[in-house]
């Protein structure tokens, strides 16, 4: 069973490694996908939406959140973003972290699975 959940958060950033437009400061609204794969509990689920939601608020949201990602990486781009946002939740759920999906735009996303 496949588990998601959806998450927005607003950031800055440049690209220090890219000629054009976006090696200048600009800002994204970020939707963030996290999916979680498991079997279903005693309970009825596979993971609680509430404890989803309260682990990427602290290892996400609440870090990159209205915030410069140029703070946190070298060279922001969505690949390093996500590969990132991976290591950091990876350990830390109950579940195995399936996937992730993080899109700049409404028309422009990468999607990570770990490898």
């Amino acid at each position: 069973m496949f588990v998601s959940k959806d998450f927005t958060f607003d950031s800055a950033h440049f690209l220090t490694k890219y000629h054009g437009k976006c090696e200048n400061l600009h800002g994204h609204t970020y939707k963030l996908r996290v999916t979680v794969e498991g079997p279903v509990g005693e309970d009825g689920m596979v993971i609680d939406f509430k404890e989803l939601k309260a682990l990427v608020k602290d290892k996400v949201i609440d870090r990159y959140d209205h915030q410069n990602l140029n703070d946190f990486f070298e060279n922001p781009s969505a690949e390093l973003v996500v590969m990132k946002i991976w290591e950091d939740l990876a350990l830390e759920l109950p579940v195995k972290l399936y996937e992730i999906t993080l899109w700049e735009t409404a028309e422009s996303f990468v999607t990570y699975r770990g490898n």
